[in-house]
């Protein structure tokens, strides 16, 4: 297949796979759910680092840590007592625990009293906002995310990055979903220092599977510079948003598993 019809056919399935009805079945319908800025960037960050196992599972645990934050995440973040947090007492998700949440909950009562927006930690360390380098924020927003003295040693493996060799899956689909902006109403475009152009596409089973196919991946192995490749490949059919594709690969992996 031409690199001509290769994006004929890979915008066709974005236009068909990015639009409201490609909400209710994914995470991020749970940022979805809330109007507030910070609410969207906070539930949007766990819906991601839950983001593992049946989406059906992914969400119904989502729900459940909003409602144990009575509804309100961001109220809940910035004005919680010690006592309120009690009703964050045995959460479980897979390997994802208690002891987790209550470090990510610290960790966003810190941010927000310094900053307005969860975006700023993606930009630490970083000189020109207008040519942010994704693996450097990533990188750096580990660092800045355990920058706390009291962070347990189990939480680290909850946040990935590129020093990993993490493809950083669950991170970039946060930041596709906080930085993209179009008229279809999927993702929110609500950061707008870092460009979809910088953006890493987001590689979990159903992307590399399809990827693959199409010679867009080519590396052995799956690690960081796998997402790269991907990216890059990505980019010849559309330097300024080639992270669009990530609904075109994704919803062609999920739809020949059903």
């Amino acid at each position: 297949m031409s690199d001509f019809n290769l994006k004929e056919f890979l915008d066709s399935k974005v236009e068909l796979y990015n639009q409201p009805g490609f909400i209710a079945n994914d995470p991020i319908c749970i940022p979805h759910a809330f109007e507030r800025r910070q609410d969207i960037e906070i539930m949007g960050f766990f819906a991601a680092i839950l983001a593992w196992g049946q989406r059906k599972t992914i969400i119904n645990k989502c729900r459940e840590l909003i409602d144990r934050m009575d509804g309100a995440p961001f109220d809940f973040v910035k004005n919680h007592q010690d006592e309120d947090l009690k009703a964050l007492l045995g959460f479980k998700h897979r390997t994802f625990n208690d002891t987790d949440l209550l470090y990510f909950i610290s960790f966003f009562k810190y941010h927000y009293v310094h900053f307005d927006s969860l975006e700023e930690a993606f930009l630490i360390e970083q000189e020109h906002v207008t040519d942010v380098d994704i693996e450097k924020s990533l990188n750096t927003f580990k660092s800045y995310f355990f920058s706390l003295s009291d962070y347990p040693l189990r939480t680290r493996k909850h946040i990935s990055s590129p020093l990993q060799k993490s493809t950083c899956k669950r991170l970039n689909m946060f930041l596709r979903w906080m930085v993209r902006s179009d008229d279809k109403g999927v993702d929110f475009g609500i950061w707008k220092k870092i460009s979809p152009a910088q953006l890493i596409c987001p590689c979990d089973v159903h992307v590399e599977r399809v990827a693959r196919k199409f010679r867009l991946i080519t590396l052995d192995k799956v690690h960081w510079k796998t997402a790269v490749e991907l990216t890059q490949n990505l980019r010849l059919l559309d330097p300024q948003d080639p992270v669009k594709y990530d609904f075109a690969l994704f919803g062609l992996g999920v739809e020949r598993e059903e």
